[in-house]
């Protein structure tokens, strides 16, 4: 079942509606802001992938891991030296 955006024509109130038949659907009878029903659908946004974006995103997320690694590392190397100083 798909979300479509619409646009009451009377206050200018975007919003999204769940439409359950197939095809276009049937359109929500009243704008949720104003109760208006001179609705409009808008044409929808779709999110486009590409080789290119999914590498830069793996990437962002490989450098972020080894972040958190080396600061994890580090965290436990001052652990360790706290308690070898505690020791002696």
């Amino acid at each position: 079942m798909p979300l479509f955006d619409f646009r009451c024509r009377a206050c200018g109130q975007e919003f999204e509606s769940l439409v359950r038949s197939a095809g276009y659907g049937d359109p929500p009878t009243s704008c949720p802001s104003c109760q208006a029903v001179d609705l409009e659908r808008l044409l929808s946004s779709f999110a486009v992938s590409s080789a290119d974006k999914t590498r830069a995103a793996a990437a962002a997320k490989n450098k972020k891991a080894a972040a958190i690694g080396r600061a994890d590392t580090a965290a436990m190397d001052r652990e360790i030296d706290h308690h070898r100083h505690e020791d002696h």
